[in-house]
């Protein structure tokens, strides 16, 4: 981004509002959706400022600013807090027009409305009482807001959209706390009113950001999110493609249809996901990118009218098995494909969906079903136990997705050898599996133990455990505090094998609970009586509990999981 395309500095509300320029919300941003609670925190913010002995300057945040002439801003983050300042100052008109009312100093009054409403909001034509304001809010807000709010009118309360009840709630609310402040100060009304305002605008102050065009504003997006403040690129997302409609001539009914169906999507998948599933989406049909250079990329691709109609027809394509990835209960797969999909995100691993999605747009059902199956056992061989690398395992998925796409590959098997890259072979996942060492101290953790200790279960029982159940817990042979009884380990020892998959058992619950902390001879006569093959072995199978046992009977289970995730195409 280059110097003269991006401008930051830190100003007051009063050098923001009252310099003569116009700031704007763009048409299809979000509508104001603040409630009482950021309302609360707004007042306490300026009562803080202007008590005494109180702040002398509070800091706002960021605003994002996006304008071509440094005249008008189109504003790509802040709408919320500058509107609901808006509103503030509104109030305070309010009230000094109920002072003149009640004939309180009319004249002083007068002048001060005319002097607050002109620096700070704008100004009435005395003719048709249209207001020229310094904000202009989005297409679904503004209306009220210049036909009610600004002039200070009666506010109907019937037929209006929720943001516009919002709005007006907002108003009716700082009202009554900006009567309640003047009330309460006792002094001069008129003065404590003006004063308010004037105190308010020197010492609420923010960190301006100033862009030039769509590319420098997502950019400051990936910044500032990159260090933790949260903005929302797909606001800026939504209003690229509609700016695309508007100045490809705008058709009313186009710009409805696109409205409904962006909102549709962003409802059903959150407006801070919608990033996410855009790049899945965009990656598992075109070209890969990073989610830094995803509005670039967007950008250079879609330009007419019809690339937006067709990239909102795709997405709507995908859309729905994005969500059975990540949020499988929901979806309406068969319970089989849920149990995959609840499986990757156990994992928390989401490099496959590219290719998952690709698979299910083009492939019959039983080789979609071997894909997402593969997908597991990948995602488990690579990922949980061999903890390699990302970044190329992402990018094969999305070479394999292409091919899908484009038509080069037409099975699931086809797809599967695009996939070797990423498959560790069955030495290299024996070895990793044999070392593998798993912290059962948060609930992540603990989830992928049991259910890869049931997966081994079923392989040399035949019982299919659900590893969710309360009926059964993962038993440490070696206790996770040992104490009498376990002197054969040393603390360096303990420390090293507590955490091991050759430590680790199914137990039922009672019996867990029962054995606690005892020495091995007394959990082995509990173990011989177990419903877990796995458990009743490590009593058949060892006279003592030591390190050199631990590590024998990983290497067993490993040979084990060998052959459970298993992809016999690529073993």
């Amino acid at each position: 981004m280059s110097a003269q395309n991006f401008k930051t500095e830190n100003i007051t509300y009063r050098k923001l509002i009252s310099n003569g320029l116009i700031y704007r919300i763009p048409r299809f941003q979000r509508d104001y959706s603040w409630t009482e609670e950021e309302w609360e925190d707004l007042w306490a913010d300026i009562m803080e400022t202007i008590r005494p002995g109180g702040e002398s300057a509070h800091y706002m945040g960021y605003l994002v600013l996006q304008s071509q002439d440094e005249k008008s801003y189109d504003v790509i983050d802040g709408q919320q807090r500058l509107t609901t300042l808006t509103l503030v100052i509104l109030a305070v008109l309010k009230n000094l027009h109920r002072l003149i009312d009640e004939n309180d100093q009319p004249e002083c009054n007068r002048q001060r409305i005319d002097q607050i409403r002109h620096t700070y909001i704008g100004y009435l034509d005395p003719v048709t009482l249209i207001s020229r304001t310094k904000l202009t809010l989005n297409r679904n807000n503004d209306h009220y807001f210049q036909t009610y709010l600004v002039p200070l009118v009666h506010l109907p309360q019937r037929g209006f959209r929720a943001s516009e009840h919002s709005l007006r709630k907002a108003f009716e609310w700082f009202d009554r706390k900006v009567g309640d402040y003047v009330t309460a100060s006792g002094q001069d009304k008129g003065v404590v009113l003006a004063s308010l305002v004037e105190t308010m605008s020197d010492r609420l102050f923010f960190t301006i950001i100033s862009v030039t065009d769509e590319l420098n504003a997502y950019r400051v997006f990936e910044t500032l999110n990159a260090r933790g403040v949260r903005l929302s690129s797909t606001d800026l997302l939504k209003n690229y493609l509609f700016s695309v409609l508007h100045r490809n001539s705008e058709h009313p009914n186009e710009m409805n249809a696109l409205e409904d169906r962006w909102e549709a999507m962003v409802t059903r998948l959150g407006n801070e996901s919608f990033p996410d599933f855009l790049r899945i989406h965009w990656i598992s049909r075109r070209s890969f990118v990073r989610q830094s250079e995803l509005f670039k990329t967007i950008r250079a691709n879609v330009s007419k009218r019809e690339d937006v109609f067709e990239l909102l027809r795709e997405m709507d394509e995908d859309l729905d098995t994005y969500l059975a990835l990540t949020a499988p209960e929901a979806s309406h797969w068969p319970p089989e494909l849920k149990g995959y999909a609840q499986n990757l995100r156990m994992f928390n691993v989401r490099q496959p969906f590219p290719l998952i999605i690709a698979a299910h747009r083009r492939f019959e059902d039983k080789d979609f079903l071997l894909i997402l199956k593969s997908s597991v056992i990948i995602s488990l061989r690579y990922n949980v136990i061999g903890c390699q690398p990302t970044h190329q395992q992402e990018q094969i998925y999305h070479a394999a997705a292409q091919k899908i796409s484009g038509g080069e590959v037409a099975t699931a098997v086809g797809a599967l050898e695009e996939l070797k890259g990423i498959y560790p072979n069955d030495d290299v996942f024996r070895g990793a599996f044999a070392e593998k060492i798993i912290r059962t101290t948060n609930s992540h953790n603990l989830r992928i133990v049991r259910y890869i200790l049931c997966a081994l279960e079923k392989q040399i029982s035949g019982h299919d455990y659900e590893f969710d159940s309360d009926s059964f817990n993962v038993e440490h042979v070696l206790p996770q505090n040992p104490e009498f009884g376990w002197e054969i380990f040393s603390d360096e020892e303990a420390d090293a094998m507590i955490y091991r998959l050759g430590n680790m058992t199914l137990l039922n619950t009672g019996t867990n609970k029962i054995l606690g902390n005892s020495g091995f001879a007394v959990k082995k006569s509990a173990f011989a009586n177990s419903d877990f093959e796995l458990t009743r072995k490590i009593a058949e199978d060892y006279f003592e509990w030591t390190p050199g046992r631990i590590a024998t009977r990983q290497r067993w289970l490993a040979r084990l999981a060998t052959s459970v995730w298993r992809i016999s195409q690529l073993s």
